[in-house]
């Protein structure tokens, strides 16, 4: 294929996108041409294919095929309704695998959205890593800043590891700190925090900053006080999930946070090589 063609058919994808109830859509009618299908009927049973692919992958076909109308002109200055299709990006590549691949449109098709279907997921996989690599920094933060608090008012250092320990097990249902790091197969060198998952992360920060509160507002001082102050407040933690059918010691461990920062920083040094930059002094 030649590269003005390639060009063309790109720009062709990107114009017929458009947002659709806040989802990035394609409507069927114009795909239908620019796959080089004459006949929508013909074109329906590609589409068709599409939604028993859609289904097979577990994916509900309501997510990504939204029945449509589209205004088309008819003669002398008139207007009327025909059936369209509403195709999300994933939609697009199903049809497009289902497609016939002696039309070059079609091949095309198949890696265009294939490539802007991965980089979605790269995405979208990239916020999550993200967003556990901060609600674990953001613990360290609470924990460090309870640590302080609880100084001050003597707790030594072995005692507040012993006051977290009892917070884990009443988080966890009874499971200690090492119990959990067993049973998720976790060093024993290594935070257990460090390999759980962001909703645990966040349920933990939380008890965290309720015990750091509650330790000032009460005055509370010595071990066996900020000790009941803490478990209370991770049972209750507790409590709000297992309320909301989560039960925090059967989730699935999640991989080790410091490889995941470590794998953002590379990502951001592989991009800022591709930077270019200005050249020449600025005044």
């Amino acid at each position: 294929m030649k590269k003005e063609n390639i060009t063309e058919l790109f720009e062709k994808f990107e114009q017929a996108c458009y947002v659709f109830e806040g989802t990035e859509c394609w409507s069927a009618r114009e795909l239908q041409g620019v796959f080089d299908y004459a006949d929508w009927r013909n074109f329906l049973k590609v589409i068709d294919k599409a939604k028993e692919a859609c289904i097979n992958s577990g994916e509900a076909v309501s997510d990504h095929f939204v029945e449509a109308n589209k205004m088309i002109e008819i003669g002398k200055g008139g207007h009327r309704d025909i059936e369209d299709i509403a195709l999300t990006r994933y939609a697009c590549y199903l049809v497009a695998q289902n497609g016939d691949p002696g039309k070059h449109e079609v091949a095309f098709a198949q890696t265009y959205f294939a490539v802007q279907t991965r980089k979605q997921e790269i995405i979208e996989q990239r916020l999550l890593d993200v967003a556990r690599v901060t609600a674990r920094e953001k613990l360290s933060k609470s924990e460090k800043k309870l640590s302080a608090i609880i100084y001050e008012r003597g707790v030594d250092e072995k005692s507040f590891a012993i006051i977290r320990s009892e917070g884990d097990k009443a988080l966890f249902g009874g499971f200690t700190t090492n119990e959990m790091k067993r049973k998720l197969m976790i060093p024993g060198n290594r935070p257990l925090a460090d390999f759980l998952p962001t909703l645990t992360i966040k349920a933990k920060d939380f008890a965290t900053e309720l015990t750091s509160h509650n330790v000032v507002e009460k005055d509370l001082k010595g071990d066996e006080q900020i000790s009941t102050e803490h478990v209370d407040n991770n049972k209750a933690v507790r409590k709000m999930l297992i309320d909301r059918g989560v039960k925090p010691e059967a989730l699935p461990g999640a991989d080790d946070v410091k490889k995941l920062q470590r794998k953002l920083v590379s990502e951001e040094k592989e991009v800022l090589k591709g930077v270019k930059k200005v050249k020449g002094k600025t005044k």
